[in-house]
C-alpha cells in the first residue's frame, strides 16, 4: 500500500511540476514590476506561451525558464517522500497540495529574493482550508486549532525578525511564515519549533558559507524562503512518520 501510494504521489508531483516552469519565469520579477509578458529575447508571450501552466518555451527562441525535467524531478520526489512519512492519512492531501506551491515558490525566491503575495497568501489559506476540512472528517479539530496557532505563532516570530534585520528579511518571508506554521502545527508544537529552527539554522549557515568563501564581513542578500521551505519540509518529514 505504501509503495503505492509513493507511486502515486510521485506521478502526480511529476505530472504538477511540469506545469510550474511557465509561472516560475512569469513570476520572477523584480516586486516593483508587472509579471513577465516577453521571453529572455523580448519576444512576446502570446497565445498558449502568454498562460500561466506547462514548460517556457518560445516559438521564436526555444525553452526559456527552469527545467520542466527538474522542476517535475523535485516535485515528484517532495511528493513521494510526503506519501511516506505520511501513509493514507488525510492530511496527505493538504501536503500534496501545498508541495508544488513550496516549490514555485523556491524556484521564484532563488532567481529574484522575492516570495509573491499571489503564492504565499494562497498557500496560507489553502493549508488552512484544507485541514479544517481533514479536521471535519476525522475530528481532530484540536490538531486543527493548534495548527491555526502555529501559523499565527511562527509568523510573529518572523514578523519580529523583520522589524530586527528589515534588509536581511522582508515580509514576503513572513506570509510565508504563515503557511508553513499551520502545516508544522499540525503535528505538534515540537514539530512545529522543530521545522521553524531548521530554516533559521540552514539559512544561517548559508550566509556564514557566503562569508568564508567571499571573505567578506557581511553576506550578499540572500533569499531565505526556499531554507524556511526545506526546513519546514524536513520538520514535517518527521513530525508525520512520529505520528499516530
Amino acid at each position: 500500500m505504501s509503495v503505492m501510494l509513493m507511486a502515486l504521489a510521485a506521478a502526480y508531483g511529476a505530472a504538477v511540476g511540469l506545469l510550474l516552469p511557465r509561472p516560475a519565469y512569469r513570476m520572477a520579477v523584480e516586486p516593483e514590476d508587472g509579471w513577465r509578458t516577453t521571453c529572455p529575447g523580448g519576444h512576446a508571450l502570446t497565445g498558449a506561451a502568454r498562460g500561466w501552466l506547462g514548460p517556457g518555451r518560445c516559438p521564436g527562441c526555444g525553452p526559456y525558464g527552469p527545467g520542466a525535467l527538474t522542476m517535475a524531478t523535485v516535485t515528484a520526489l517532495a511528493c513521494a517522500a510526503l506519501a511516506a512519512a505520511t501513509g493514507p492519512r488525510p492530511e496527505l492531501l493538504a501536503w500534496l497540495l501545498m508541495a508544488p506551491a513550496a516549490v514555485l515558490l523556491t524556484a521564484v525566491d532563488w532567481r529574484v529574493r522575492r516570495l509573491p503575495d499571489a503564492l504565499t497568501l494562497p498557500l496560507a489559506a489553502a493549508a488552512a482550508g484544507v485541514l479544517g476540512l481533514v479536521a471535519g472528517w476525522t475530528g481532530e479539530t484540536g490538531a486543527w486549532r493548534r495548527a491555526l496557532l502555529g501559523g499565527l505563532l511562527l509568523a510573529a516570530c518572523y514578523l519580529l525578525l523583520h522589524g530586527v534585520n528589515r534588509s536581511g528579511l522582508g515580509l514576503g518571508d513572513v506570509k510565508l511564515a504563515a503557511g508553513l506554521g499551520v502545516a508544522l502545527g499540525w503535528y505538534g508544537w515540537r514539530t512545529l519549533v522543530t521545522g521553524g529552527a531548521a530554516g533559521v539554522l540552514l539559512g544561517g549557515l548559508y550566509a556564514a558559507g557566503l562569508v568564508l568563501v567571499r571573505r567578506r564581513d557581511r553576506p550578499t542578500v540572500m533569499p531565505l524562503g526556499p531554507f524556511m521551505i526545506v526546513g519546514a519540509f524536513g520538520g514535517l518529514l518527521l513530525g508525520a512518520a512520529a505520528a499516530p
